[in-house]
């Protein structure tokens, strides 16, 4: 199984980002996915997470100003990042948990995308 991540970039403050990641592979199930950032010199921290195509949470750090949602016939999540703030410079990284041809339940990452907010 593998997660593939695009829509990172540079945006000034104020803007917006659409990312997507699109989950590949002999996927028999998928519980959950979402999204984490990481910035330099810091841990990785949850951004957003969608279960279940509808059940979200959220970072407070980002409640209001990101929308998680998910296309479930495309294995696809999205992560749509309105009123950018150099604070959200980071690298984002794609999750997802989900059953594979062993029907196990494993936990998978993606590569990550940039993303750059200037002030």
């Amino acid at each position: 199984v593998q997660l593939q991540a695009s829509g990172g970039g540079l945006v000034q403050a104020g803007g917006s980002l659409r990312l997507s990641c699109a989950a590949s592979g002999s996927i028999f199930g998928i519980n959950s996915m979402g999204w984490y950032r990481q910035a330099p010199g810091k841990q990785r921290e949850l951004v957003a997470r969608i279960t279940g195509g509808d059940n979200t949470n959220y970072a407070d750090s980002v409640k209001g100003r990101f929308t998680i949602s998910s296309d479930n016939a495309k294995n696809t999540v999205y992560l749509q990042a309105d009123s950018l703030k150099p604070e959200d410079t980071a690298v984002y990284y794609c999750n997802a948990y989900v059953k594979v041809a062993t029907l196990r339940w494993v936990d998978v990452w993606g590569q990550g995308t940039q993303v750059t907010v200037s002030s």
